[in-house]
C-alpha cells in the first residue's frame, strides 16, 4: 500500500503564499492618496468596462489588484453586504472597517480551506468629515488586513512605489491636482515609461459633494492637469 504524499502545514502555507504573490506581481498596480478633500485612486487601465476602482457605499470606495474576477466577485459581495446592512439598521451604520473585517474572513478562509487561494489584493477605504477621520485598509491575500495612513500601493510594483510615495509625499496634505502629479510621476518612474491619461483609471471620494462621495475623473480632466 503506497503512504500518502504529507506536505506539512507550514510549506502548504508557503507554497500558497508563493504563488498567490506571483499572480499578483504580475497585474498593474493601484495606487490610492489621501489628499486635502478626501482620497484619490488611481491605476493603469486602458480598459472602459472593466474597472479595478469602484464605489461601494455613499463614502467608501474599493479597489482592487490582481486575478479580475476573483476581487470583482468580492466587490459584488460587498455591495449585498452593505446595502443590506444599511438597509436594516441605518446607512451610518455601514462602516469601512466592518467592511475590511468581512473581507479579511473570506480570504483567510480561502486561503487557509481552498486548493488555490485568490491572487488578489484589496482595499477598502472611506472618507471622514474630517482629514483625521479618514480610513484606509489593506486586506491580502491571506486576509491579513493594516489600517493605512497617507497612501497606499498594491500589485505587481507596489514595494517600489511605496518607496517613491515615501520619499515625495508632502508633509501636508496635497490638493487634488497635486495629488494627480504625485500619482503619475510615482507609476512613471517605476515604470520607466510614458502613461498617458486615456490609460489611466482615476477616481475620489470627495467629503464636500452630496451624500455619494465616489467620482469618476474623466479624461480630459487628467490631461489638463498633466499636459
Amino acid at each position: 500500500m503506497a503512504m500518502p504524499f504529507y506536505v506539512s502545514p507550514e510549506q502548504l502555507m508557503k507554497d500558497k503564499g508563493d504563488y498567490a504573490r506571483k499572480g499578483i506581481a504580475r497585474g498593474k498596480s493601484v495606487i490610492a492618496l489621501e489628499y486635502a478633500d478626501g482620497i484619490f485612486f488611481m491605476a493603469e487601465n486602458p480598459s472602459v468596462t472593466l474597472h479595478k476602482i469602484s464605489e461601494i457605499y455613499d463614502r467608501i470606495g474599493f479597489a482592487g489588484v490582481g486575478k479580475f474576477n476573483e476581487f470583482e466577485q468580492l466587490r459584488i459581495g460587498g455591495i449585498r453586504l452593505v446595502d443590506v446592512k444599511g438597509y436594516s439598521y441605518s446607512r451610518e451604520d455601514v462602516t469601512a472597517k466592518s467592511l475590511a473585517n468581512a473581507y479579511s474572513q473570506s480570504l483567510g478562509t480561502i486561503f487557509t480551506e481552498a486548493p488555490k487561494p485568490y491572487e488578489i489584493e484589496v482595499l477598502v477605504a472611506a472618507v471622514g468629515e474630517k482629514p483625521e477621520d479618514n480610513e484606509m485598509f489593506h486586506i491580502l491575500f491571506d486576509g491579513s488586513v493594516s489600517d493605512r495612513e497617507k497612501w497606499v500601493a498594491m500589485g505587481g510594483q507596489a514595494e517600489a512605489l511605496g518607496t517613491h510615495l515615501e520619499e515625495n509625499y508632502p508633509k501636508k496634505l496635497p490638493t487634488l491636482e497635486q495629488a494627480i502629479k504625485l500619482g503619475h510621476g510615482a507609476l512613471h518612474a517605476v515604470e520607466a515609461r510614458e502613461i498617458p491619461a486615456r490609460n489611466l483609471e482615476t477616481a475620489v471620494l470627495d467629503r464636500k459633494r452630496a451624500r455619494r462621495k465616489f467620482r469618476r475623473l474623466a479624461a480630459d480632466e487628467l490631461t489638463a492637469v498633466l499636459g
